[in-house]
C-alpha cells in the first residue's frame, strides 16, 4: 500500500474512529464568511463516547472536552482537548491508539492557531493544567486556514445546520488537505442508550474521491442550537463503525459561580440568621482527603425519613466512606450504605437494605456492586462486576450486560453528582445501573434556597432527578446539596404511595458532640 493510500485511509479512520469526523468551513462558496455561532465552546462541556466496530460492541472509548478560554502564546483562545483510546481485540490486533489531542481555537472564528497529538504515555493528564512550551514541542503545528480534525468537530457545530444546506469545508491530516463538503440530508428521531434525540442528519464526501466517500460518513447532531454530535457512522468493508453518546455534560450558557450569594427580595426575612452547617455535624474521624472530591474518608451521613407532617421518623439511612484500598485486586474507595425502616414504618411496610459499592478513587465509577434488600416480601441479593474500560458488566448469576461507558451505580451517583457543576439550569446526564437495566439520569439544578433543616438555615441547590423513560420524574425526586465546597447532601422528597417522602440529614446538635 504506498503512502498516499495509507493517508486516506488513515484519514478515513480518524474521522470516524477518533469522533473527529465533522467537518470546518473557512469560507463559503461565494467567498463570503459562513456565519458563527458560539455556543458549541462552552467551558466545562464534556462527552464521551462508546465506539464499536463491526462484531464488537466496544471496540474504543473517546472523549471530548472544552477545557478553558484565556491567553495562549500570545493571544485570546478556546482550549479543546480529546481522547481517544481502542480497547480489546481491537487494540491488541487491529488498531492500537491511546492519544491525546490538543487544538486552540479563535473565539471568533473556531479555527485553530496551534494544535498537537500527543500519546498517552507522553501527554500531561486531561483534567491537570495546560501544557507548557516543553510539552507542546513534542508534536506542536501552527495552523493557518484549514482546520485540525478536533477543531473541525466544534466548528462544524457552529455552523447554521438545517435540512438542505451544503457547507465546504478544508481540514488538515497527515500534512494533507482535504476539501470535502458537509450536507444536512434531514431530520431523525434517534434513540441512544442515553436517551432519545430530535437530530440532523448530515453527510460527509470528498467531492472526486470514491475512497473516502465510500466510507458513508454520517453524523447525528441534536436539533438545536448546541448541535452535539450524538451518534457518526461509517461503512468499512469489515464492518460498521459507530460512535455514539455514552454521557454529556453541558454546561448553561451564563454560568454563575455555584457559591455567589443570592440577593434577597423585599418580602425575604433575615430571622433566623442563615448558617452553614458546622463541620462538626458530619461525622469525619481522621478524613483522607481525596483531590479534586468533595469529600474524605470516613466521612459518614445519617438522615432521618418522614411521612408527610408527621414529626416521627419512619426510617433511617447511613452512608459512609470507607478508606481507600486494594478491593477485587483493585485500588478504590468502598461506599457503604444502610437504609431500614423504623417505628410506625416498620409496621407499615419493613424496609432492610444493604448497599455496597467499591468504586475508582478518582473517577467514582463503580468496579463491583453488592445490593442485599429487604423490602416488605420482596427480597434480592446480588452482585455486579463491572469493567467500565469495556462497558460490561458480569452479576453473579452469569448474566452478562452491555453498558454505557461511565455508569453509575445507586450508590456511586449520589457521590459522584456531589462533583457536577450545579450552577443553577445546569443540566448533567450520566447512565445509572437500575433493576439490572442502563437507564439515564438527568440531574439538572434548579434554583439556589436557604432551607431550615435541624433547627438550621442552610444556603443550598435544589436539585430534580429523573430517568429518560416516560414515567421518569413520577416520584418527582428533589434533592439539596450545600453551596459549599462539601456539597453535603442535607434534604431528599419524593412522592410515594404512603404520600410525601422526606429525607433529612442528621445534624448533631454542637453541644453533644
Amino acid at each position: 500500500m504506498n503512502s498516499k493510500r495509507r493517508s486516506l485511509l488513515g484519514c478515513a479512520g480518524f474521522l470516524t474512529l477518533l469522533l473527529l469526523c465533522a467537518p470546518t468551513c473557512a469560507q463559503s462558496g461565494n467567498g463570503v464568511a459562513t456565519p458563527f455561532s458560539a455556543p458549541s465552546y462552552r467551558v466545562g462541556e464534556r462527552l464521551t463516547y462508546n465506539i464499536s466496530f463491526s462484531n464488537f460492541p466496544t471496540a474504543a472509548h473517546a472523549e471530548l472536552q472544552v477545557v478553558n478560554r484565556g491567553n495562549f502564546y500570545g493571544r485570546d483562545g478556546i482550549e479543546l482537548r480529546a481522547h481517544v483510546k481502542t480497547i480489546g481485540v481491537v487494540s491488541a490486533a487491529l488498531y492500537s491508539i491511546d492519544d491525546d489531542f490538543v487544538s486552540y481555537v479563535d473565539p471568533a472564528t473556531g479555527l485553530p492557531f496551534r494544535s498537537q497529538q500527543l500519546k498517552r504515555d507522553d501527554a500531561p493528564p486531561s483534567d491537570g493544567p495546560s501544557p507548557d512550551s516543553s510539552e507542546l514541542a513534542q508534536t506542536p503545528r501552527e495552523v493557518s486556514g484549514a482546520s485540525d480534525l478536533l477543531s473541525a468537530l466544534y466548528r462544524a457545530r457552529a455552523l447554521p445546520l438545517s435540512p438542505g444546506v451544503v457547507h465546504p469545508f478544508v481540514v488538515q491530516y497527515d500534512a494533507i488537505e482535504y476539501r470535502a463538503e458537509l450536507k444536512v440530508a434531514g431530520r431523525q428521531l434517534l434513540r441512544t442508550n442515553i436517551g432519545s434525540f430530535n437530530t440532523l442528519v448530515a453527510h460527509v464526501r470528498v467531492p472526486g474521491n470514491k475512497e473516502i466517500n465510500a466510507y458513508r460518513l454520517q453524523l447525528h447532531f441534536t436539533d438545536d442550537e448546541l448541535h452535539i454530535p450524538v451518534l457518526m457512522t461509517a461503512q468499512l468493508a469489515a464492518g460498521e463503525i459507530r460512535a455514539e453518546i455514552a454521557s454529556a455534560d453541558v454546561v448553561s450558557a451564563t454560568p454563575t459561580s455555584p457559591l455567589a450569594a443570592t440577593t434577597p427580595g423585599a418580602n425575604s426575612t433575615t430571622n433566623p440568621p442563615v448558617q452553614p452547617i458546622d463541620p462538626r455535624a458530619v461525622r469525619n474521624p481522621a478524613g483522607a482527603a481525596l483531590p479534586g472530591l468533595p469529600f474524605t474518608t470516613g466521612e459518614e451521613l445519617n438522615f432521618n425519613f418522614f411521612v408527610g407532617e408527621q414529626p416521627q421518623a419512619v426510617g433511617k439511612a447511613s452512608l459512609q466512606v470507607r478508606p481507600r484500598g486494594r478491593y477485587f485486586n483493585q485500588d478504590g474507595l468502598m461506599l457503604a450504605a444502610v437504609l431500614e425502616t423504623t417505628g410506625a414504618g416498620q409496621r407499615l411496610f419493613p424496609v432492610n437494605d444493604q448497599i455496597t459499592s467499591y468504586v475508582d478513587a478518582t473517577t467514582l465509577l463503580p468496579f463491583r456492586t453488592e445490593l442485599k434488600l429487604q423490602e416488605g416480601r420482596r427480597r434480592t441479593n446480588w452482585a455486579v462486576s463491572t469493567k467500565q474500560e469495556l462497558g460490561t458488566a458480569t452479576f453473579d448469576d452469569g448474566t452478562r450486560l452491555e453498558l454505557p461507558v461511565g455508569t453509575h451505580d445507586l450508590i456511586s451517583v449520589f457521590y459522584a453528582l456531589r462533583s457536577f457543576d450545579l450552577t443553577p439550569q445546569k443540566r448533567s446526564a450520566v447512565s445509572l445501573l437500575i433493576n439490572k437495566r442502563p437507564r439515564l439520569l438527568i440531574v439538572t439544578a434548579l434554583q439556589r434556597q436557604t432551607i431550615e433543616v435541624g433547627g438550621q438555615r442552610i444556603p443550598a441547590v435544589e436539585l430534580s432527578l429523573l430517568t429518560d423513560d416516560s414515567e421518569g420524574d413520577r416520584f418527582a425526586l428533589r434533592l439539596w446539596v450545600t453551596t459549599d465546597s462539601r456539597r453535603l447532601p442535607v434534604r431528599l422528597t419524593a412522592s410515594t404511595p404512603f404520600g410525601p417522602l422526606r429525607a433529612d440529614l442528621a445534624i448533631l446538635p454542637i453541644s453533644l458532640q
